[in-house]
C-alpha cells in the first residue's frame, strides 16, 4: 500500500484490512503521526524513500512476495518538479520492482481531471497510466471526483461570517463528490470485483451534481447565517497567473505560485464530472455514482461539532 498516511489512504487500509488483507504500508519515516499510525492497525508499516527502487525493493518488499499493490499516492503540491517525481517517476519504481516481486495486480487512485490534461500534475498521472495499461499487469485505474475536504476550505470562513467566496456566479462547475470511506470501499473492492479489472473507472459518490453556489446556500443554512456571497472574476487569476509567470523567469519560486494558480483556475472552470468525448461537454449523468455519504451530511457533522477539516494539500486547491 502506497499513500497510506494521506486521509483517503488511511480509509482505504481500514477497507482493505475489513476485508481480510493482509496489508504493508510503505511510508516516509516522516509521514507517521499518531493519528495515522493508529489507523493503520493491523497492518505491517514499513518505512523507506519512494522515489529510491532501491529502497522500495530493499525496505517495502523485503524479497518477499506480493500479491497486488494498491495506491494512493500523490504529490503534494502539484508543481511540475513535484509531480513528475511522485505522480510519474515513482509510481514507476514502484510498479517495477513490484513485478520483480510477483505482483500481477495494481488498484492506481489517479483523478477525473486528466480527462481534460492541462497541468503537470495531470500529464505525469496520465504518463503513469500508460506505462500501467502497457505493463502486463491486471489494473483498475480510479479517476474519482472532487473530495469532501476539497470542498469544505469555505466552512470556516463561513462560521466567522464572511461571505462565501464564488468564480462567477458559482455554476460554471459541478461535482459529485466522493467520501473518503466511499471511495476506499470502492477502491478495495476493485481487487476481487473481475468487472472492474484491466478499466479505466470514473466514479463519484451520490448525485445529483452540485455547483459551488449550492454548496454555499447549504452552508449558511447549516451554520445560521445570512448568505453572503463575493464573486471573484475568473480573468482575475488569468491576470495572477500572467505575472507570477513572468517574475517566476527571474525568480523561481514564483514559477510554482504561478502553477498554484493555474491548479486554482483549472478547478474554478471545469467540472469534475465525466467529460463526453463527442461534445466535449461534462455529463452528470454519465458520471457513475457510489456509496451512500453526501457532502451536505458531511457539511452538517462540521456544522453540528465544530470540527476542523483535515484538508492537507488540498489547501491549494
Amino acid at each position: 500500500m502506497l499513500g497510506a498516511t494521506g486521509t483517503i489512504g488511511r480509509a482505504t487500509v481500514r477497507a482493505l484490512v475489513a476485508r481480510g488483507h493482509e496489508v504493508v504500508c510503505f511510508v516516509r519515516a516522516t509521514s507517521i503521526r499518531s493519528d495515522a499510525t493508529r489507523d493503520l492497525a493491523g497492518t505491517t508499516v514499513r518505512t523507506g524513500d519512494v522515489t529510491d527502487p532501491a529502497s522500495i525493493a530493499r525496505d517495502g518488499f523485503r524479497g518477499e512476495q506480493f500479491d497486488a499493490i494498491v495506491s494512493c499516492m500523490a504529490s503534494r503540491t502539484g508543481t511540475p518538479k513535484d509531480a513528475w517525481a511522485i505522480d510519474h517517476q515513482a509510481h514507476l519504481h514502484a510498479l517495477h520492482v513490484a513485478q520483480k516481486h510477483g505482483v500481477t495486480q495494481m488498484v492506481l487512485l489517479s483523478a477525473i481531471c486528466v480527462q481534460k490534461p492541462r497541468l503537470a500534475f495531470q500529464h505525469a498521472k496520465l504518463a503513469f497510466e500508460q506505462a500501467l495499461m502497457a505493463s502486463g499487469v491486471t489494473y483498475s485505474i480510479v479517476r474519482a471526483t472532487a473530495y469532501f475536504k476539497s470542498l469544505s476550505g469555505q466552512v470556516e470562513r463561513v462560521r466567522r461570517g464572511k461571505p462565501f467566496l464564488l468564480f462567477a456566479d458559482g455554476t460554471l462547475t459541478a461535482c459529485k463528490p466522493i467520501s473518503d470511506e466511499d471511495l476506499a470501499a470502492f477502491l478495495a473492492d476493485c481487487l476481487d470485483d473481475r468487472t472492474r479489472h484491466d478499466r479505466i473507472l470514473p466514479i463519484g459518490g451520490p448525485g445529483p451534481a452540485i455547483t459551488p453556489r449550492a454548496q454555499g446556500e447549504r452552508l449558511f443554512a447549516l451554520l445560521g447565517r445570512t448568505p453572503r456571497y463575493r464573486q471573484v472574476p475568473v480573468a482575475m487569476l488569468d491576470v495572477i497567473i500572467g505575472i507570477l509567470a513572468t517574475l517566476g523567469r527571474i525568480i523561481p519560486p514564483l514559477a510554482d505560485k504561478a502553477e498554484f494558480a493555474r491548479i486554482g483556475r483549472y478547478y474554478a472552470t471545469e467540472s469534475m464530472l465525466v467529460l463526453d468525448p463527442v461534445t466535449t461537454q461534462y455529463d452528470a449523468g454519465a458520471t457513475p455514482e457510489t456509496g451512500t455519504e453526501t457532502l451536505f451530511e458531511y457539511y452538517a457533522m462540521l456544522a453540528r461539532t465544530g470540527a476542523d477539516v483535515e484538508r492537507g494539500e488540498h489547501t491549494v486547491f
